[in-house]
């Protein structure tokens, strides 16, 4: 009993002691979209119709499992088969990206005229619903198709909201996320200021295009050499594979080394490179 007392009185102080520093509740927060999240953007900003990240990766297993057997069968090298299967199974994946970015670029030189469209729609006495409906008509070619899908949902539907959100993972833009979500905010609070709203938009957008256009031009040089550096070593281990007698030296544990070790070595100096020639990439944060 002598024991116990001084035992839960030094518990209590604990705790009293204790309760002077609150714990702050964990909270997880996505810091950006997942991997797969911002491959399907690019399958749809790709414009390729038909195309699903699914099937993408098919095409890109497809592809790899073709290699793999085709420089199999020359080489009779598991490492250099697979290597090669690697890079031929990324094929499909870089050339999406590839369409996806240059098909972001032509989009943001259009986007300023979506906007203006629109206010001018809204000047001259249109609805919302109406002033997107008819951008499937007057607006930029490209665009056309996804405008006339929200016109044909909303007379379907005559859900605005519905088809504003079927409109964004259409588009799965981040610019035409804030343009949407201007318009929504503004047919559920009104106000006057829509136009001057639109107009502010279509004037900050020219500028980051006209920006971006030139970084875009200066940083061409960078990713070039990046391409270049990573595509030499392989096209000299192609152009060693036609030599059989130095194919020997990749079937020996040291060569599957010197495969793995200058693999890894390629690919992390291709990442530092285009870090360091990367300009920012505007992230969807209204999905």
């Amino acid at each position: 009993m002598n024991v116990i007392f001084p035992l839960m009185f030094g518990a209590g102080l604990l705790c009293i002691w204790w309760s002077f520093w609150p714990r702050e509740e964990a909270t997880r927060q996505r810091s950006g979209a997942s991997l797969r999240e911002r491959l399907s953007d690019e399958v749809v900003q790709s414009g390729l119709g038909g195309l699903t990240t699914a099937r993408l990766l098919w095409i890109a297993g497809a592809v790899g499992a073709v290699v793999l057997l085709f420089v199999m069968a020359v080489t009779a090298v598991p490492a250099i088969s697979v290597a090669f299967a690697g890079l031929a199974a990324y094929g499909p994946i870089a050339f999406v990206r590839s369409k996806a970015r240059r098909r972001r670029s032509q989009l943001r030189d259009l986007w300023p005229d979506v906007v203006d469209h629109i206010a001018s729609a809204v000047r001259a006495g249109l609805a919302l619903p109406e002033s997107l409906s008819q951008l499937a008509v007057r607006g930029p070619e490209e665009l056309r198709p996804a405008f006339a899908e929200f016109a044909h949902d909303y007379r379907a539907a005559g859900r605005f909201h519905e088809c504003l959100d079927a409109l964004k993972a259409r588009l799965s833009d981040p610019v035409a996320d804030r343009l949407i979500e201007s318009l929504r905010i503004a047919r559920e609070v009104g106000g006057t200021d829509l136009g001057k709203l639109l107009r502010t938009l279509s004037t900050f957008l020219r500028d980051d295009a006209r920006t971006r256009a030139e970084l875009e031009a200066r940083q061409s040089w960078t990713v070039n050499a990046a391409r270049l550096a990573v595509a030499a070593p392989w096209i000299v281990l192609a152009m060693l594979a036609t030599r059989g007698d130095s194919l020997a030296a990749y079937r020996d544990p040291s060569g599957v080394v010197v495969l793995v070790v200058g693999t890894a070595v390629t690919f992390v100096a291709y990442r530092i490179m285009r870090r360091i020639g990367r300009l920012p990439v505007e992230a969807r944060v209204l999905r």
